[in-house]
């Protein structure tokens, strides 16, 4: 497996690698989640511009995975990752997420932050092996703020949602 940054040319293989993970939400009760359209290519390709979008790729160099970020409050803030299902359960999330995090250490930035489901095991209790931590209310920046306002008029709120942190060494 190798990370590397996404190319133009790829921007709609990840709407196709997030439909694919996203198909996991029918099998938990939520198939709104799993029919909820993918971020469109030219805000995918908002984030490559911006050096914040990155691949895991197989061993002939296609993509099986991908992380977009950007910096929000200070920190690196993780907008989506997604594996394709074909490749889950092989530690490629958590690689995306340490290559991320080296990235903002280099940047100089303390931490990654993220908003994900609460319940869903492959959501909050998997991020929390990956060292983030839940944050209360108190803790949230204007930024993470202004992201769970945004869900909860796109409808996420209907499930339990948090937003986690996870500092970094820098």
């Amino acid at each position: 497996m190798r990370i590397r940054t996404v190319r133009e040319a790829e921007l709609p293989v990840l709407r196709a690698i997030e439909r694919a993970a996203g198909e996991c939400f029918r099998d938990v009760g939520m198939p709104e989640i799993t029919d909820d359209e993918p971020l469109p290519v030219e805000v995918l390709a908002a984030y490559r511009r911006n050096g914040h979008a990155w691949v895991a790729t197989d061993a002939t160099d296609r993509p099986i995975a991908y992380l977009i970020a950007e910096v929000i409050d200070g920190a690196m803030h993780v907008e989506q990752v997604s594996v394709h299902p074909s490749a889950a359960r092989r530690g490629i999330g958590r690689t995306l997420l340490d290559h991320v995090a080296d990235v903002a250490t280099k940047d100089g930035l303390p931490a990654l932050t993220l908003t994900t489901f609460a319940e869903v095991p492959w959501n909050a209790p998997y991020y929390e092996k990956c060292g983030f931590q839940r944050l209360d209310d108190t803790k949230l920046t204007p930024g993470l703020r202004e992201i769970r306002r945004r869900e909860a008029a796109h409808g996420l709120d209907r499930w339990p949602r948090v937003c986690m942190r996870r500092d970094l060494k820098t």
